[in-house]
């Protein structure tokens, strides 16, 4: 009699990751939010940076019916998986106005866009100055006149040392191990792992090594690539537990903190 597979082995580590790591709802409704505070009209079409499976773009998609979507990634696999499960989900007339494709974000053209977002700190890939300075000047000949680049951030001491965080949820265990770090690169090696009840394990289902940006020096570089202004949105704390809230604040200055998270809008 073959053996039972464990959980891992069953695992699907896009859905994995998708449950425990992304929030596609609650981001496009702070972009939606922010832009039309910024620019005074709705977004309505949008550009989703190293998207993976799609799911911001499906997400924003299902907002509106006036909402289209290109989604960019350099990877088949993931977008193979967003195209059967995340956009096989939507419905016929909203599957029409969200479109897949592979490529370097830096070589993709098409009309310009309201928004394009980066997130999941995807754009860190970029190591050295030059390779992010000409992301972001990829990024903003992609943008309408009025157009926007958001952005997230982390940062804070505990982002330069090596540790693991683990969060629990229904049918398995999300962590996040920072393995090493680099402070003469401000180079990061990360590991995502996913446990099961059984014991087992998917272990380094997503790996990354990225530099850590600080918001400075991300702001100058926006600015040479030619962007107007750079606000940052940031995190609020909830007070019952200390930890981040998901509610972003505009902010001039801010206090201290260990670990921390924000939004960076560049404008057009």
């Amino acid at each position: 009699m073959p053996r039972r597979k464990t959980l891992a082995q069953r695992a699907d580590k896009y859905l994995c990751y998708q449950r425990s790591v992304q929030e596609p709802d609650l981001d496009v409704t702070f972009v939606d939010r922010v832009f039309r505070k910024l620019r005074g009209r709705p977004a309505r079409s949008l550009r989703e940076d190293f998207a993976g499976t799609a799911a911001f773009s499906c997400a924003w998609v299902r907002r509106h019916r006036e909402n289209t979507a290109f989604a960019i990634d350099l990877d088949p696999e993931p977008l193979e998986w967003g195209r059967r499960h995340n956009v096989a989900a939507l419905g016929p007339e909203q599957q029409a106005r969200v479109k897949l494709i592979e490529g370097d974000v830096r070589d993709v053209g098409h009309e310009p866009v309201d928004v394009t977002v980066a997130y999941n700190f995807s754009y860190f890939l970029f190591e050295t100055r030059p390779e992010l300075l000409g992301y972001f000047r990829a990024a903003r000949a992609t943008l309408a006149s009025d157009g926007a680049l958001f952005l997230d951030v982390y940062g804070g001491g505990q982002a330069m040392e090596a540790l693991v965080e683990a969060t629990e949820f229904d049918d398995f265990t999300y962590v996040w191990e920072q393995r090493s770090f680099d402070p003469i690169h401000n180079r990061g090696e990360n590991h995502i792992h996913f446990e099961f009840p059984d014991g087992s394990e998917l272990r380094r289902a997503f790996s990354y090594s990225w530099r850590v940006w600080t918001v400075p020096e991300i702001r100058e570089l926006l600015a040479e690539a030619g962007f107007s202004e750079c606000p940052v949105y940031w995190e609020g704390t909830d007070r019952r537990t200390g930890e981040g809230n998901d509610v972003f604040t505009r902010r001039e200055r801010a206090e201290g903190d260990p670990a921390w998270v924000a939004h960076l809008v560049a404008l057009a």
